[in-house]
């Protein structure tokens, strides 16, 4: 675990595995994650042999929070910077959510970096409905109570039998969140406004 600064942002990161390793994979947060959100799927990729590079975008909950909104392209060059600091030169890239719409603007920029890309239930492109959820999610930042903002966002990013399977995890997530700092939300609201303002990425 240690801390990158590029231009005076600070991005919080974790390498794992064999920083020496031929195949390098990174792993791109959805926007309300951190590097922990991958805790069950790098130890697999570390046991094959890969190196395993998480960091948090600006915004997200151990990254600096500068006043926004950002960029798709601004992640996209602190991401190169990170990587090329730590003697990255390709990587296979695997993004969620958020990070998948990263991983998609990366590609495009810097492909001469870019060996494989998964993308994971991402979008390129903002509709009524996608637009509904953030400004709720959003409202649910201006309350501040992390309990009441992991139940609220809940049901448009879980389906409903796992909702129903998975009860009692879920209610220790919504506990977990309940100790963010205020900070945490103060960047999910200026992430939600990069979403909107930049998620047509291909036409830029």
């Amino acid at each position: 675990m240690a801390i990158f600064v590029y231009n005076g942002i600070e991005l919080f990161y974790e390498e794992l595995g064999d920083p020496n390793g031929k195949n390098t994979v990174a792993f791109l947060n959805g926007v309300m994650a951190s590097t922990s959100s991958w805790a069950y799927l790098s130890p697999v990729f570390v046991k094959m042999g890969f190196r395993v590079i998480l960091h948090d975008f600006k915004g997200q909950l151990k990254s600096s929070k500068p006043s926004g909104p950002y960029t798709f392209e601004e992640h996209c060059d602190e991401a190169r910077a990170l990587f090329e600091q730590l003697g990255a030169k390709q990587l296979h890239l695997v993004g969620t959510s958020y990070g998948g719409e990263i991983a998609m603007k990366f590609a495009v920029l810097y492909p001469e970096m870019v060996k494989t890309i998964t993308v994971i239930d991402s979008v390129s492109e903002l509709d009524s409905v996608l637009e509904g959820f953030l400004l709720g999610w959003k409202a649910l930042c201006d309350i501040g109570d992390g309990e009441l903002f992991f139940n609220g966002m809940a049901p448009s990013i879980y389906g409903p039998d796992f909702m129903a399977e998975n009860r009692a995890m879920l209610a220790e997530r919504a506990m977990a969140v309940k100790t963010f700092p205020a900070s945490y939300f103060q960047g999910q609201k200026i992430l939600y406004d990069t979403f909107l303002q930049n998620v047509t990425i291909l036409r830029s």
